[in-house]
């Protein structure tokens, strides 16, 4: 079952006849081609996309416009891919973001 909407009242209809099978996490899922990988991580009800780098917890789709970098994901070996901004493609491999590394600490933490 997907959680897709197929048609919207100001967007119209979706032409749901393109289908792609992508990977996420090693689990093969559908999607469309061309659609974001975070609009088909969704339709599928993956609603964690990545973890926190320093504090471990789960983050997903944010702004989904491609300011906040929270649905940053692997694919096909490339890390910090923003799952947002980037179509969605046959045979995809999809790796949630996990704990990326960042230069920014808080700088509490030494003060206290």
């Amino acid at each position: 079952m997907t959680m897709r909407i197929i048609d919207h009242p100001v967007l119209g209809r979706l032409n749901d006849l393109n289908t792609v099978l992508f990977t996420f996490n090693g689990e093969t899922l559908t999607g469309l081609l061309g659609e974001s990988i975070a609009a088909a991580l969704l339709a599928n009800g993956i609603r964690t996309i990545r973890y926190h780098e320093e504090s471990g917890t789960p983050r997903g789709i944010y702004c989904n416009i491609g300011h906040c970098f929270e649905c940053r994901v692997h694919v096909n070996g490339q890390q910090g891919v923003r799952a947002c901004l980037t179509p969605l493609e046959e045979n995809m491999n999809i790796i949630s973001g996990g704990k990326l590394p960042t230069p920014v600490r808080d700088w509490r933490a030494n003060n206290e």
